[in-house]
């Protein structure tokens, strides 16, 4: 496998045939993200910033994808590891705070609350251990600077 993996993806403000961005208050915060071969994605600024709220946001995404790569690597590890996993849903949650040092707006964590079931007869102590090594194979969770907490649930069998 190389070392190295391009992505890309194309944005274009949709807003602007609602107008074009005269002052802060009043312009559109609709964009659209197209990536080649799939359905393209909606978007805007997320409320709190004059956005839409039915229509996905940037901070919806960043949680969206560190639960996603979160759940990916831990499937991958499993997997490896010979542990049946039969469900896995997670209600990851990010918080944004002021840093008044830098003066920006910025994530200050994300908290991934998975709950997966094993099959029957599972090794539940080496399921929770995988959850930790989860974020290290985590290739979102790698390039955040920001903390990343895990706070699994396992039952098995049910």
């Amino acid at each position: 496998m190389s070392s190295t993996h391009h992505f890309a993806a194309h944005l274009v403000w949709t807003g602007a045939s609602n107008g074009p961005v005269r002052d802060y208050e009043s312009y559109s915060r609709e964009f659209e993200v197209e990536i080649d071969g799939k359905p393209a994605l909606k978007g805007s600024a997320a409320p709190p910033f004059r956005g839409l709220s039915h229509l996905h946001n940037p901070e919806d995404l960043l949680v969206a994808a560190l639960s996603s790569c979160h759940c990916l690597s831990y499937l991958a590890l499993c997997a490896r590891a010979r542990i049946v996993v039969e469900a896995y849903e997670d209600d990851a949650t990010g918080t944004m705070a002021f840093d008044r040092v830098a003066k920006v707006m910025r994530f200050t964590e994300v908290v991934l609350r998975p709950k997966v079931r094993l099959a029957a007869g599972a090794d539940v102590d080496k399921a929770r251990a995988l959850h930790e090594n989860a974020p290290h194979e985590c290739f979102i969770a790698n390039s955040v600077n920001f903390p990343v907490r895990n706070e699994p649930t396992i039952t098995v069998g049910g």
